[in-house]
């Protein structure tokens, strides 16, 4: 089975690194970048990221606004939003382009990695007969 590839997306390095280190620490392909912009573009570079963890405010391009992009784009990546703080017209706006989780920060990493594996499970679903 492959390994979910994960895009952690966030302008501050402390954060990045602890979420990256996490999720790794955890089954996940990571890799992260500062901002929205270097999102795109190590999206249109890389191919197969199943999930994009993003900060929904940092310079250059928010979180929304790279979600706005990748839902003009058609993209099938699973997009959770995170923030210290996220007025209700951010989150109403987010849900209408198909955020999967809205996670207000501090949060604790084993939300994440709930919300994470139920979009990209690091190992198979058992099936009973």
């Amino acid at each position: 089975m492959n390994v979910p590839k994960i895009l952690v997306v966030d302008d501050d390095a402390e954060s990045r690194n602890l979420l990256s280190e996490f999720l790794a620490a955890n089954g996940y392909a990571v890799e992260a970048v500062g901002d929205g912009a270097a999102a795109r573009e190590e999206l249109t570079r890389v191919s197969g990221y199943r999930v994009v963890i993003a900060d929904l405010r940092m310079p250059k391009e928010s979180g929304l606004e790279l979600l706005r992009y990748l839902r003009h784009q058609k993209s099938d990546h699973a997009i959770i939003l995170m923030s210290s703080f996220i007025s209700e017209a951010e989150r109403r706006q987010a849900q209408e382009l198909g955020a999967r989780a809205l996670l207000d920060k501090p949060f604790r990493l084993m939300d994440l990695l709930h919300t994470v594996e139920e979009i990209a499970p690091t190992k198979p679903v058992a099936i009973s007969p």
